[in-house]
This record gives C-alpha cells, structure tokens and sequence, in this order.
C-alpha cells in the first residue's frame, strides 16, 4: 500500500510540472471585453496566442499578453531543466470571471440619478505542455 501511494504521488508531482498559471485580479475592464481576447487565444499554442494579443488593438489585449508571459515564467520556474520549444505549450484554460464593481451616481435630469457600475474582472490562465519531458 505504501508503494502505491508513492508512486501515485510521484505520477501528481510529474503532472503538476506539465501545467502552470497565473491570475490577473480586479482588472478594470469589462469581463465581457475581457472575454473577446480571451476566446481568441483559449487552446492556442503559447506563440500563436501571444503573436495574437501582440497585434489585436484592444486595450485587454495588452494585460492578457503580460499575463500570458507571466504564466510562461512559472512554467520555466516550475522546468528548469526543460526547453520551452520542445515543451509545446499551449493554452490549456483561460476563465475571466466578474470581480468588484465601483458603482457611482451620475445626475439626470428632473432631480433624478442613474446608477454607474464601473465592473471588473479576473482572469484565470492555465498552460499545459503537449509532450511529456521526462529525461
């Protein structure tokens, strides 16, 4: 049993390596902005997604790329001793959820105020490698 339960623990520790995140928190766009680039890149290779975020002209096009070299970065961390070509990652998962709203009045007319949600977001980056690197 103690065998076993080594071994299942070594099989974890080798899947760990083979995915890595980051996370963006209380960004200030809309998570449905923040979604369009999201659903450009998800299941992507990490070259192709970053040569799109490079050249897309949205403004959360520019966070979601230092998100995705910041989640490249803890993979390296995580595989000091693999090559990041031959690793082939990709974008595993990507989830943009809502965060807080900072919510204001504006004046309207006849006395009246209509409400301003200021709404932002929180992005979830998974990478995973296609190969398995073991030596």
């Amino acid at each position: 049993m103690g065998v076993r339960k080594r071994e299942r623990a070594e099989q974890i520790k080798e899947a760990k390596k083979q995915v890595a995140f980051a996370k963006l928190n209380n960004c200030p766009t809309s998570p449905r902005k923040m979604r369009l680039m999201a659903d450009l890149v998800r299941g992507e290779k990490v070259e192709k997604a970053l040569h799109i975020l490079k050249f897309s002209k949205k403004e959360s096009s520019i966070r979601l790329e230092k998100l995705l070299l910041s989640a490249i970065a803890n993979w390296q961390a995580k595989n000091e001793d693999a090559n990041l070509e031959e690793a082939e990652l990709f974008v595993k998962e990507i989830r943009v959820d809502g965060g807080s709203m900072l919510k204001r009045l504006r004046p309207a007319p006849q006395g009246r105020a209509h409400r301003i949600r200021k709404r932002s977001n929180h992005v979830t980056l998974v990478l995973g490698a296609n190969n398995n690197t073991q030596s």
